[in-house]
């Protein structure tokens, strides 16, 4: 709440009254609006919803203090420059400008910032949703989750996420003998975990398309290289499809979990000391499923590769929701496209499912039309950055970025 009270104060300062909401000590969320009228509608409302709690970061592994937002070489370095403070700022800069221009809303603009994106939204925006919708209500949205795309410093495309794939965190534990390590058994847990960890590291679920990665690939598939594109008009063919899937998979690990339903690994739990043999060990599987599928399926398939009696899997609580992808013949998307391909002369505008899910998910549960478009044109380099080392953001792709939000917040809120 730190952070809230901080924009707060910025609000304060131009005029623009906030509220502050508390779910837990330090988490909660902050909003403030423009009004249109006296009279608000909130099924035409605008809401820009940013998060302000970022993951953890190792300083070690950084070049630069993590939380120092320095600015290097044409760069802002910090953890959450693109998720996902950089879109919170922008969000702040938009409506902050609306106040300074005077501009005449068609539809009240809301500013929602929230502090509990990253583990879940339970104490962020679920609880907006669920316990203070009268203060967030809308019909339409502007969140993080898409994409623009830079190559060879050119905006090749921007993908507006239209939906999103759903997580859920899996541990899976291995059971065994504890004793002195001087004297090894075969049931020790950490052989077992380790022996499941690298079957599953290694598995590929099959291939799975749904209307918004069937559009995205056809209409990408012009725009990049020949022999990419021609595999990529070869996905959904019943001869070619599954070498045309591995080619597009091994190009880019972004298709390629717009593909599959993934597994990752991501922790690993063993021993108290060098020379005890623990009773168990633990990893925690961190899964994306596709819209529309479940964990189960997908866990069979794994408990049957894995095929030990020693390792049991179970799936911790708060696993992500399945939510109806957003219209892609909205108002609000016509505004997005007609912005973009405005300000970035030559970009194509594409439906787009991000591998991240995002609050967008608790929206569209309540029939809100949300958006990703996080504004800022990156390259492939700088987006896998995204919660891994040396998260930055170019600091020219900031500032168009804004332009670009102002422009598509005016375009469809504003009178004309």
């Amino acid at each position: 709440m730190v952070a809230a009270k901080y924009i707060a104060g910025i609000l304060e300062r131009e005029g623009i009254p906030s509220e502050t909401f508390e779910s837990a000590p330090g988490r909660g969320f902050l909003v403030a609006r423009l009004s249109s009228s006296a009279m608000p509608d909130p099924s035409k409302a605008l809401l820009l919803v940013g998060h302000l709690d970022v993951v953890g970061a190792d300083k070690s592994k950084w070049t630069v203090d993590p939380f120092g937002g320095v600015i290097k070489d044409g760069y802002l370095y910090g953890r959450g420059a693109i998720d996902d403070k950089g879109m919170t700022v922008a969000n702040l800069a938009v409506i902050v400008a609306l106040k300074r221009a005077g501009a005449r809303l068609n539809r009240d603009v809301i500013f929602l910032a929230e502090g509990d994106e990253e583990d879940g939204g339970a104490l962020g925006i679920k609880f907006a949703v669920e316990k203070h919708w009268d203060k967030i209500a809308a019909g339409f949205a502007l969140n993080e989750g898409g994409r623009i795309v830079l190559k060879d410093n050119k905006v090749q495309y921007l993908g507006i996420q239209v939906s999103e794939k759903t997580a859920a965190d899996v541990d899976v534990i291995a059971k065994g003998t504890s004793g002195h390590a001087s004297v090894p058994r075969k049931d020790n847990p950490v052989t077992h975990l380790a022996a499941a960890v690298e079957k599953i590291g290694g598995y590929s679920a099959p291939v799975q398309f749904n209307s918004v990665t069937r559009g995205y690939f056809s209409e990408l598939a012009p725009l990049v290289d020949e022999e990419t594109g021609k595999w990529m008009r070869a996905l959904d063919t019943a001869d070619r499809g599954e070498h045309a899937a591995r080619f597009v998979s091994d190009a880019d690990p972004v298709w390629n979990a717009m593909l599959h339903d993934t597994v990752a690994p991501t922790m690993l739990q063993a021993g108290i000391r060098q020379n005890v043999v623990p009773s168990e060990a633990r990893a925690v599987l961190n899964i994306r499923l596709l819209p529309g599928n479940s964990v189960e399926p997908l866990l069979a398939k794994l408990r049957q590769l894995v095929n030990d009696p020693q390792i049991r899997f179970e799936v911790e609580p708060g696993a992500g929701e399945n939510a109806p992808s957003s219209s892609l013949s909205s108002d609000l998307y016509a505004s997005i496209s007609r912005t973009a391909t405005s300000q970035f002369a030559g970009t194509h505008v594409l439906p787009y499912m991000s591998t991240g899910a995002t609050d967008s998910l608790f929206l569209r549960l309540r029939s809100v039309q949300s958006y990703g478009v996080l504004p800022f044109a990156l390259s492939d380099e700088d987006f896998l950055r995204m919660h891994a080392d040396d998260e930055r953001i170019p600091i020219d792709s900031f500032r168009k970025g804004i332009d670009f939000l102002y422009g598509i917040v005016t375009d469809f809120a504003v009178a004309k």
